[in-house]
This record gives C-alpha cells, structure tokens and sequence, in this order.
C-alpha cells in the first residue's frame, strides 16, 4: 500500500462523529445548530514501530516504567532525528508494562505501538508524513478525539421523588406480584413486561414477554460474582447503594492511592481505571456527565431482592452476589475521550478479568442521513485502515480475556448498533467479531431511533419515547417507555431515572451474557466465544412478525419536545433486527446442554515460585466438598492447603504428572511444570 495515500486517508476519516449513546441521542432537526467538527488531538500521534528495533523500545520502556515518566528520546536514530525535526517531544508506550501479561501484549504486537507528543507549529498530519517516510515506523494514526453525538448538558429524567414514594408504599404493602422485592421493579417492563404498562384509549403498545426473559431465567441463577462486565463509559457510581455490592474490586489495591500495587501498570485502580483523567480514582459526579455509565451498571448488575431501587439482569439475589462491575472511564464531563484513552481501557478489562466489554459508544452508521449527523464507514475495511490500534486493541480482547481453563476462553465485545434511523450498524460493532444490539419498544417494534440491517446481530430493549409520547405529561414525559435504571444523585435525588437509545438495549445484551455465562460457572461448564456466541444468537425472542403495518410516532419529542408527526414502515426492519430479541430464558436452557466440562487445568510454575488453585472451580458443587492431592514427584512440586486454595510451589525444574480427587470421588489429572520465567518472557 502505498504509504502517503494510507496516511492521507487516516486523516481524511478523523471528521467521523463517535457517538456515544445515550437518552438525548434523538437527532436534532436540520435547523438544529450542527454539533463541532470532530477533531483530533493536535501535538500527539500513535505510532507502530517495527518489530526489528524492538530491543531499543525495550531499554526504553524499562526505563519509562522505573521512572514514571516519558522519555524525551526513542533511542532510534532516524527517529529521533525527525522528532527533532518537528520540535520538542516526549514518547511513551500505550500500553503500561504488566510483567504478568507482557508476553500475550509482545504476541499481538501491542509493545510496539508508543504515543509521540510534540509542540511545534508544525499539524499533526504534516509530523505524520515525515515519519511515515521511515522503516523504522510501521504505521501512524492519529490519536483521534471521540465526539459523543448527544447533548452532554442533556442528563437522564429523574426518577420523581413522588413516584419513588408511591412505589415504595406499594411495595411495603405486599401488592407487588414480582419475584424479588426491589420497589421500581414493576416499572422496568424492559426486565419484565406483563403488558399492562403502556393501555390508553384500547391501543395497547405493551406485550407480556416483550423484555429479556429474567423471571424464568433468575430459577436457575442470578448471576456470579466470577463474571466480570467491563463497562467503558462515564464513571460508573460505585458508592451508589444499588450498586456499591456489585463493584469490581482490584484485590490489594488502595483507593485514591498513587501506588500500582500489583503491577499492572496502573495506579490505585481499586474499581477500574479513569482513563480520561489518567488516574484510579472514578469520576462520576461531575456537573456535565449524564448518568450514563452509571445507568448502564445498574441494568447489567444492580442488587436483586434488597428492597431498595430497581432490579437488574444478573445482580445476584439479595444476600448472593451477582456479577461484577469494572468501570473503564472513558467519558467525563465536557473533556473529550479520544483512541489512546480507549485502547487502553479495552486492553486493560482483558488483562484484569473482564469477560464482557460494554460498549455503549461507536461511530455514526456509514448510511446515515446528513441532517441526522455525520455518516461514518461503509464497510470493515474501512474500519481497520482508519483505526488500525482500536482493531488490535479490540482482538487481544476478543483473544485473550477468559482462560482456557475457565469459563469461556476469550471475551465478548458488545457494542450499541447506533440511534441514527439508517439502515446499517455503525462500527466497532458492526465489525464481525462484535456484537451489535438494535433496539425495540415494549410491544416488539423497532425503537424509531434504532439502526438496523448490516452488521445488526440482535436486538432487545431500549426504550422508545417518541412512540410513547401520549402515554405521560409533564414530568412523566421523559419517562413513559425509556428505560428505568440507577443514577448518580447530582443527576437525580431519587438516584434513579430514565434513558433510552440503542446504548440502554445494549447494556440488557450484556447482562444476558453474564448471566448465561454465570450459569456456565455453576455448571463448571466451558465454552468459546465462537460457540457462546452461536447459542447467543440462535437461541431469541422472535419478532419478525411485529414487523408489518405503520408505526406512528412524534420524532424530538425526547430531546426537544417538539410534535413533528412521523411515520415508520416496520415491514423495512423485518429480518434487519438482529435474529431476535436477547433471551435469558432460552439461552440458559441451551447453555445447560452444551459446552465442555471444565477439568483441573495443567500448571506452569517459576522455580521457586508458586501458584494458587481454587480447586472448587473446577468440580459442581465445589465448595461443600475436600480435596486431595498427589504429586507423582514431589521433589519437582508440592501442594499445601490454604483456606480455599490450594498452592503448588515450584521445587525443581522438570514436569511431573498429579491427581486431584474430591470427597465425593471425583477425579483429576493433570501435570505440572516448573521452569525458569513461568508465566513471562523474561525481557526484563
């Protein structure tokens, strides 16, 4: 490929809108003010070196680690020359060391890729040229700034004071007939919908069934603290009473430390990572953030059964965790995310735990309308050339979260389709590997927002005012058909309020996830991706048969409040949706046969090092049974009892094969390995 066509046409993609989703997503009319050009950061560029002066990079990330602080010389002669060249400058890698995962990230060549800072007068495009000339570089991209489409200044409807109170008496009286007593349940018809939510004048635009199938579902489980959902957002509340239990916590680190305890290359990351700001402490209080994140995290894994607030997918049981939390902070306020900030967080949810990637962001649809924004690409091909690192960044997820040992061996990107009214999904999640959820109303029908057909893969609930724009007045406006979930408290006093977009159906997909993937773990059962996937998607709500007639609806009543009359033909979504409405209840039901039991895995321990085994992982039922080990040569390995772990020291190097029986006669083989540098490369 010609080098100066592709840098050109790097650039050339940097005007696309991102757009992150959220309840203001409806597109303003065209005499709207456009929102600024989308921009990228100016003095800093991402750049590929080649693997040939990887030895060079490496006494240089040794010496930015031990430091602290970027370096103001590459070592590369040529290199270092142009910088000069273009003026003073600082570089440093993307991607922090973390010594435990450093040969995985050398594998998909993530430890060549640095960011280079410079202050000149000199664009960022014209510094890209000149090092675009150089063998000693592979690629430059620019370190594009990520444009949310919505009014930031737009927050989440508050949950009313009144109705939380009214909903709290009902409650309190036992006239709930829900299975857990959460007081807002009745109103999440997006987590069960009994159709009897949105009647007025015999038109009814509610269907018993039309949510994600939890209330069978929750009969088999409510989630497991084993599974973790990486959510790349604003900062997600992590005080918040319906959520402070189902937060992520970074075992051994401090918050608000300035300390990297475990070595990940991250400081303080007690519940995730602000990578808008750079630090570990999450920022969800700002004056100018939504809820958004926040918002997301308490559909996926808000308390069940606590008698406080909303009920969510896979938020345990009362007493009985559920699924975790990590909040990747990608969005805060008025300042702007761009590709460094969210490469690393994608690649930091894989290598801390995440199986799940919660996205509720990506570019405009290729085929949206210009009056309804700016349109993004066409194609995947498109895609990877334009945003070569967020392509990588998003395989060595898709690769290497999960554990052959564990669960599910990779992780799963679920991405928001887009609320641009086209006729394709927009990218990252339209790309192949991705998942792409699409949106619909409480009776089926595709939300009016919602994109669909190309890289669509399913669908479910996401609230839809517009179509519900009679149904509520005054301060219920926002509320009637969006959907209900947890809020920071600046956003609402009630801490609860109402969202809606493609970015709210999202979220209920990932919570599915979790939780099918949480039953998996209590049936001590594997999967890959590609096979979870495919029971995902073949195991839906039908609702190809919602989709004939004319779908009347008043576009801006959301965002705006204006009554433009519109109308949708539905039969244009029909098989364009996804393959159906995400379903709990089914996908469950197959998970259970279907998978690999998941068996003792094989150890790799460094001599005179050690590795810790929680042997009830591995077998049903585990926790209430014993274990017995024996080691065919214990002067190579040993095992001891410590609490709930088992922990194998390495004595010699060799291999030597083991036996792990259970109280209730169950067995395991499996062999262990001692060497030198187990469980790294050794490059430093």
């Amino acid at each position: 490929m010609n080098m100066k066509k592709y840098i050109y046409g790097i650039f050339a993609v940097t005007a696309l809108a991102l757009a992150a989703c959220t309840a203001e997503e409806i597109p303003a009319p065209a005499d709207k003010a456009p929102q600024e050009t989308p921009k990228i950061v100016e003095g800093e560029l991402l750049v590929k070196f080649a693997p040939y002066v990887g030895d060079i990079l490496d006494e240089l990330a040794t010496k930015t680690t031990r430091s602290g602080a970027p370096a103001t010389r590459s070592g590369i002669l040529p290199v270092d020359e142009v910088l000069d060249i273009i003026g003073t400058y600082e570089i440093e890698r993307v991607f922090p060391v973390d010594i435990r995962n450093e040969e995985r990230t050398r594998e998909a060549g993530l430890n060549l890729w640095y960011v280079v800072r410079f202050n000149s007068d000199q664009t960022a495009y014209e510094a890209a040229q000149q090092l675009s000339m150089l063998g000693e570089v592979q690629q430059v991209t620019p370190n594009r700034t990520i444009m949310r489409a919505y009014n930031p200044k737009l927050k989440a409807t508050p949950l009313s004071e009144q109705t939380l109170a009214t909903a709290r008496k009902m409650t309190r009286a036992g006239e709930s007939t829900y299975p857990f007593n959460d007081e807002l349940l009745p109103k999440q018809w997006h987590i069960i919908n009994r159709g009897d939510m949105f009647l007025k004048d015999d038109e009814v635009k509610s269907i018993v069934g039309a949510d994600v199938r939890c209330e069978e579902a929750w009969k088999l489980t409510t989630g497991d603290p084993s599974i973790i959902v990486a959510v790349l957002d604003e900062g997600v509340m992590y005080s918040h009473p319906d959520l402070k239990e189902s937060m992520w916590q970074n075992e051994g680190e401090v918050f608000n430390s300035n300390k990297d305890n475990d070595g990940n290359g991250y400081t303080g990351d007690l519940y995730g990572f602000n990578f808008v700001d750079n630090m570990g402490t999450i920022a969800f209080n700002s004056p100018n953030d939504t809820g958004h994140g926040t918002h997301v995290a308490g559909v996926i894994a808000a308390r069940n059964n606590n008698q406080i607030g909303i009920s969510s997918v896979a938020g345990g049981n009362a007493s009985k965790p559920g699924v975790k939390i990590m909040s990747c902070q990608i969005f805060s306020g008025e300042k702007q995310a761009n590709t460094l900030g969210q490469v690393r967080a994608i690649k930091y949810a894989a290598d801390n735990g995440a199986v799940i990637l919660q996205c509720s962001w990506g570019y405009a649809s290729g085929l949206t309308n210009l009056n309804d924004g700016t349109p993004g690409f066409l194609d995947e091909d498109e895609w990877i050339a334009a945003c070569p690192l967020e392509k990588t960044a998003l395989d060595y997820f898709t690769h290497n979260a999960g554990s052959p040992n564990g669960v599910i061996e990779g992780g799963i990107a679920i991405f928001a389709a887009g609320n641009e009214y086209a006729a394709m999904a927009g990218f990252p999640g339209a790309a192949e590997n991705h998942v792409s959820v699409s949106a619909t109303a409480a009776d089926f029908t595709p939300a009016v927002y919602t994109n669909y057909g190309p890289g669509t893969t399913i669908a479910a609930p996401g609230g839809d005012i517009d179509y519900y724009y009679n149904y509520g007045e005054g301060p219920q406006m926002g509320e009637v058909g969006a959907v209900l979930s947890t809020v920071p408290f600046h956003v609402s006093k009630t801490g609860y309020g109402y969202m809606e977009g493609t970015s709210m159906a999202c979220p209920h997909v990932s919570g599915v996830v979790a939780l099918a993937l949480s039953y998996a773990a209590e049936l001590r059962l594997h999967f890959t991706t590609d096979e979870f996937k495919k029971l995902l998607y073949e195991n839906t709500t039908e609702i190809d048969s919602y989709m004939s007639g004319m779908k009347t609806f008043y576009k801006y009543v959301a965002e705006m409040g204006q009554n433009q009359k519109m109308q949708m033909d539905k039969g244009n979504y029909r098989g364009k949706m996804g393959t159906g409405q995400v379903n709990a209840e089914k996908l469950l039901k197959a998970i259970a046969g279907n998978g690999q039991p998941l068996a003792f895995p094989n150890l790799y321990i460094a001599l005179d090092g050690q590795a810790a085994v929680i042997p009830a992982n591995y077998f049903v039922g585990g926790e209430a049974l014993t274990y017995t080990v024996e080691i065919a040569d214990q002067s190579v390995s040993t095992c001891t009892a410590d609490g709930k772990k088992l922990i194998f020291k390495g004595l010699k190097q060799g291999v030597t094969t083991a036996k792990i029986t259970t109280s209730d006669g169950k067995t395991d083989t499996f062999n262990i390995t001692v060497r030198k540098n187990a469980n790294g490369s050794g490059w430093l």
